[in-house]
């Protein structure tokens, strides 16, 4: 599947300027990289299997089946990991309806201080169980591998009394899921984007108009060192470097327009095959999800940045005023569901689950969404980009807390043309975006949201 611009290009300049109201056409963008969830969970990347790509050098050793129980097992208490169905606390209709009806339920003394544990289970009612982080807060978690068999109330106990590392920092700042979070926090959020887009561009970063397009101008410079060329050519600084860029973001909106409030994401598996109906696509928040318009792009006209102009792209082009677009597919959001959730949270090593993840429901994410946001390259112009790299970023950290080597070794490639190994000195440039906040940094400073440069995490 072809990107829009090479990944190589240089920068250049539009010879001709498009009316400013009128959406490019879809062809201009191209799209991003992607395979289906369905080749994904064959684990295949376009034209080569994940063994074939061993031989170039990506280590397969531990890649295996992705293993699944259907639906109907689940409720018969059938569980590929072991793990027993009638002691989990599952919630919801048809099962317990609270933590202590279920401590009831066990018959175990433990049930007496459910007040105690009480704030560490948060599992809430009527969702699914994927892992054990869904019930129990990571911070008291205990250090459960994905085949762990908890048989007893005893073994959470036990686990919840160990932290999930040493050294993690002590107050980490929370990010809450989109619909959890409350109507001013959400005003607030577009509000300090909207005021960064009003503001003037820091003079760092050529051809940039304001300071919301500068993100957008070091990710278009960046972008050959930062994406995979292709599947069978890829560098894994993908899901670090973007990691790091939008905590630079976040830190741009604190520092610079005010915004003193919790950072939110969004849990976009929820909303596969129907992005138009989300909660953040919106003409209170990020604007409607339009379809294209005779083959082009259609402008984004209400919501918070409607009439938003960006100078850049599509591809390395510069100095191209232009609005704004989108131009939803839902065949193709369909694909960011809970099925390539799960197929790339159950890949065993770095590469494997980098792979999945830039292939499958981030490139459909942002061809779903389509126009500015299929151009891999000047994509932040949509200031949906950020909510769906924050999604991009809570899968890894869950990835992350898999295992607690997921966060403390990494592999794979550094380039995507000849494959440097990756390393914990690699490291990770953002062309100093936040000033001193964002000097250059080794991955062992970005692998952990709650140790080196960071200290973040995720509301579930």
């Amino acid at each position: 599947m072809k990107l829009s611009i090479a990944l190589c290009a240089s920068a250049v300049t539009a010879a001709s300027l498009p009316r400013s109201e009128e959406g490019l056409p879809l062809s201009d963008f191209g799209q991003t990289h992607s395979v289906s969830q369905e080749d994904a969970a064959a684990g295949i990347d376009i034209a080569y299997t994940l063994n074939q790509r061993a031989e170039q050098g990506f280590p397969l050793a531990d890649f295996g089946e992705v293993h699944h129980v259907e639906v109907a097992q689940a409720k018969q208490g059938v569980d590929l990991g072991g793990n027993n169905f009638s002691v989990l606390p599952i919630f919801g209709p048809g099962h317990e309806s609270s933590l202590e009806s279920w401590l009831d339920k066990t018959n175990r003394k433990f049930k007496h201080d459910v007040h105690k544990f009480n704030d560490k289970f948060r599992h809430k009612v009527g969702n699914a169980i994927e892992k054990v982080e869904d019930i129990i807060d990571d911070v008291f978690g205990g250090n459960f591998e994905p085949r762990d068999t908890i048989d007893n109330v005893e073994d959470v106990e036990g686990e919840l009394l160990e932290t999930r590392d040493t050294g993690d920092c002590a107050n980490p700042a929370i990010r809450f899921e989109w619909d959890n979070y409350s109507t001013s926090d959400k005003q607030a959020f577009v509000s300090a984007i909207k005021c960064l887009i009003d503001r003037p561009a820091s003079g760092k970063f050529q051809y940039s108009k304001n300071r919301y397009e500068d993100f957008v101008r070091l990710h278009q410079s960046y972008a050959p060192n930062i994406h995979s060329q292709s599947t069978s050519a890829q560098t894994h600084k993908f899901l670090l470097w973007h990691r790091y860029y939008v905590w630079a973001f976040e830190q741009v909106l604190r520092d610079e327009c005010g915004f003193n409030r919790a950072m939110p994401w969004w849990d976009e598996k929820k909303w596969a095959g129907k992005f138009a109906q989300a909660t953040i696509f919106t003409t209170q928040y990020f604007g409607t999800l339009p379809g294209p318009t005779n083959g082009r792009g259609t402008c984004v006209t209400n919501g918070a940045f409607a009439g938003l102009q960006s100078n850049l792209g599509p591809g390395q082009t510069v100095n191209n005023p232009h609005c704004v677009q989108r131009a939803v597919s839902e065949s193709v959001t369909a694909q960011t569901g809970v099925d390539s959730y799960n197929t790339c949270l159950a890949r065993s090593t770095y590469p494997d689950f980098h792979s999945c993840v830039e292939f499958t429901f981030h490139a459909q994410g942002h061809n779903g969404v389509g126009a500015t946001m299929a151009d891999a390259i000047a994509s932040p112009g949509d200031p949906a980009f950020f909510m769906h790299h924050l999604y991009v970023d809570y899968v890894f950290r869950k990835w992350q807390l898999g295992a607690l080597s997921r966060r403390t070794t990494i592999s794979g490639c550094a380039t995507n043309n000849g494959c440097t190994p990756l390393t914990l000195d690699t490291m990770i440039y953002l062309g100093g975006i936040c000033g001193s906040k964002c000097p250059d940094l080794p991955v062992r400073d970005v692998l952990r949201t709650l140790q080196g440069h960071f200290c973040y995490k995720y509301n579930y």
